[in-house]
């Protein structure tokens, strides 16, 4: 079942005050954080939203489980258990950003000198539920995947996001995109 876009915004605002991991913000100035990276670096539309957007599965399993945050000891697979509420609301150029964020901190520990030792703690911990650094012949195919360039892009913002005290646009000022690439989404189907 897709979500709509009140039901998207109502999500983030009803279970987004809850911490992001074991990071110092909440999972909705993670998100907020994330776009507002992703609109300075001039992205597209879908990769604003696809920013915005690439935890909401965090949210979507700690609703589902009744809890307040995720278990951070294990691997929820919250990019792939997004997708079915966002499918039929956005197009793939949002959607498959958001499924290879995680493969894209992999690439990045794979191919990146220095990358994988500056994640935060709570980045390292969990890419280790993930599955560790890609081997070369993984990250070689990674990389050849559509819109893999635009998840890598993500993944850097998703790594800056985590400001304590940061202040900037709130959620209505990323609404107006959701509502752009939806119409496009819809006016392609």
């Amino acid at each position: 079942m897709s979500l709509s876009l009140p039901d998207i915004s109502a999500l983030l605002l009803r279970r987004g005050n809850a911490q992001y991991g074991d990071e110092a913000v909440s999972q909705l100035q993670h998100a907020l954080q994330s776009a507002t990276l992703a609109e300075q670096a001039e992205e597209s539309p879908e990769t604003i939203v696809a920013a915005l957007l690439h935890d909401l599965g965090h949210l979507i399993v700690a609703e589902r489980d009744g809890v307040d945050e995720p278990d951070n000891r294990r691997d929820e697979l919250h990019q792939f258990v997004v997708l079915p509420f966002l499918r039929g609301t956005f197009p793939e150029a949002v959607l498959a950003p958001i499924r290879l964020h995680v493969d894209a901190k992999r690439f990045l520990c794979a191919t990146e000198a220095g990358y994988e030792a500056g994640l935060s703690p709570a980045s390292k911990a969990s890419l280790a539920l993930q599955g560790g650094a890609f081997s070369a012949e993984e990250a070689a195919r990674f990389i050849t995947q559509a819109h893999a360039a635009e998840a890598v892009r993500l993944r850097r913002y998703d790594d800056q996001a985590k400001v304590p005290g940061w202040q900037g646009p709130d959620l209505t000022h990323f609404e107006p995109y959701m509502a752009r690439v939806t119409t496009t989404a819809m006016a392609s189907q």
